[in-house]
Formats: structure tokens, C-alpha cells, sequence
């Protein structure tokens, strides 16, 4: 199980006062968001443009293109970058994601890119190799540890199963304490432009702990109508990957993940959001509020 940790408050002032002073000095920065269509991506730089820095939004598609598996786009985007955020697709802990990880940020060192910050997984083994070849990469490295998102119940591949008012998951009754990606990404700006957190692991969770029936139920209660729990086994849930039609390495990949990481290990909260920015994480209440008066759970 691993700890939380992030990073305590020095030197006699207060976080916000500390991040505050550093933030301003970088604002000329320039910072390479990757995967910057993504859930986690856009949010980044989002805030980052917010901030006033020079960012460059990078995606496979984008003005700014950039391709994990195209190292022939890496040099491009980041020359003349002071900073980095990487998520890696399709998943931090997959079996090619140390090796990739590692070259991009030897890359970015040798390019000049001094400040990299990793998105990882909270509690998934997997990761382990990638967040160590960010570490041995000779940058100045933050890894942000992240509880299951707020936002995977509105974007991506299990909002059907919202909409559709079934959710099958392979997640028993254990509890997770879910976080706002606005959070995360608030973290990560924080990262990226105070060089106090280089060479640090920061955890991030939301305020409590919540099954995956007890935050349905929640949404529920919101949209008025009924979205029922359906708990399936690792290895169903498996099956109906690979009926989906998903390959049967990356079905292996996540039945792997699966079983590790929602056996409870992230039952408990840390203080990583709070520590950082000075304030309180997002509750989900507050997410599924916002959420309900849009169109992401529309029927």
C-alpha cells in the first residue's frame, strides 16, 4: 500500500503564500500540456493559460501535434519549453509505458526541458516503472498520484452505462475517494511552476470515501431516476471487454490492474489537494450537482 505524501509547509509561511511568490516568477514559462484533448489534458491547460503561461496544447490531432508512439513529433513539441505535463495513453501502468515514458523524458532533459510532471495512478503497481523512469530521467520530476476521477462517470468509455442506467463494474463494494480532475489540475499547475515540489510524490483524493453504489446512488438522486450497481467479477468483466471487441493483450493489461487496484488498497483519504493549494478538495456532491443540470447524463 503506498503512503501519502506530499509536501509540508516550510520555511514559516503558509502554502498559498509560498506557491503564490514562486507562480508569479514562472509566468513566462512556456508548457507543453500533453494529451491535451484528454480529461485531464484540457484541464491543465486550461488552467495554465488562466495562469498567463505560453502553452502548447499537444495531441495527436492538434495544432501542436504529438504522438507517444510517434517519436518523430516529440522534438518539435518540446523545443523551447521550459516545462512538461505527461500523461501517457492508454495507461500509465501498460506494459510499453516505462520504456516510452523514460525516452520522452531523457528527450525532454536533453532538449533543455528541466521540470516534467507525471500523471500516476494511485495504488497501481503497474505504474511503478514509469514513475521511476520520469525519476531517472535527470529532470526535475514531480508524480501526481491520482484516485479515480470525479469525471469517469461523465466523460469516456462508462458514461454509457450512466446513461443507459446500468453500471457494470468490476469493483465489488470498495470504497475510493474520488477526485475532481479541476483538482488535479490545479496540482499539477502548481507543480509545473514551483520548482519547491521537484523530486516529490504528491497523492490526491477527494474529500471521503464512497463505494461505486454509494456514488451512483448519489447521481441518481440527481437525475431523478434510478441507476442501478451491477458488480461483476475481474475476469466477467473481462469477457465483456473482449466481446466489445477490445484486443486481448490490453483485455489481459486491465483484468491485471483490475485486481490489484480495487482490492481496497485506496480505501482512505489523503491530504495531497488540501496541501498544496491551501484549500479543500471538491466534494462529489458538488460535481454531481453541476453535472446534473447539463446534458452528460442526458437520456
Amino acid at each position: 500500500m503506498f503512503p501519502c505524501r506530499a509536501r509540508p509547509l516550510t520555511g514559516g509561511m503558509t502554502q498559498k503564500t509560498a506557491n503564490t511568490r514562486n507562480t508569479q516568477d514562472t509566468r513566462d514559462m512556456t508548457v507543453l500540456v500533453t494529451g491535451a484533448t484528454g480529461r485531464t489534458g484540457r484541464r491543465v491547460a486550461e488552467a495554465a493559460s488562466a495562469a498567463g503561461l505560453d502553452v502548447r496544447a499537444a495531441s495527436r490531432g492538434g495544432a501542436v501535434r504529438f504522438d507517444w508512439y510517434d517519436p518523430g513529433t516529440w522534438d518539435a513539441a518540446l523545443r523551447g519549453a521550459d516545462a512538461a505535463y505527461l500523461v501517457y495513453t492508454p495507461d500509465i501502468g501498460a506494459p510499453s509505458a516505462a520504456e516510452t515514458v523514460g525516452a520522452l523524458a531523457r528527450r525532454a532533459v536533453g532538449l533543455g526541458v528541466r521540470r516534467l510532471v507525471l500523471l500516476s495512478a494511485r495504488g497501481e503497481e503497474q505504474a511503478l516503472p514509469a514513475e521511476r523512469a520520469v525519476r531517472d530521467s535527470g529532470a526535475d520530476w514531480t508524480v501526481v498520484r491520482a484516485a479515480w476521477f470525479h469525471q469517469n462517470f461523465s466523460e469516456g468509455p462508462l458514461v454509457d452505462g450512466v446513461r443507459g442506467g446500468e453500471f457494470v463494474f468490476p469493483a465489488a463494494e470498495v470504497q475510493e475517494p474520488f477526485v475532481d480532475v479541476r483538482d488535479i489540475a490545479d496540482v499539477v499547475l502548481t507543480a509545473l511552476t514551483d520548482g519547491s515540489y521537484a523530486g516529490r510524490t504528491l497523492e490526491v483524493t477527494g474529500p471521503r470515501l464512497l463505494s461505486f453504489r454509494e456514488a451512483l446512488g448519489e447521481i441518481s438522486a440527481a437525475v431523478g431516476r434510478e441507476i442501478r450497481y451491477v458488480p461483476v467479477s475481474v475476469k466477467e468483466f473481462g469477457v465483456m471487454l473482449a466481446e466489445s471487441g477490445m484486443p486481448a493483450e490490453e483485455t489481459a493489461f486491465l483484468e491485471d490492474v483490475f485486481e490489484t487496484l480495487l482490492d481496497g488498497r485506496n480505501a482512505h483519504v489523503c491530504d495531497g489537494v488540501s496541501d498544496v493549494l491551501g484549500r479543500p478538495p471538491r466534494d462529489f456532491a458538488d460535481f454531481v450537482r453541476e453535472q446534473a443540470t447539463g446534458t452528460a447524463w442526458t437520456v
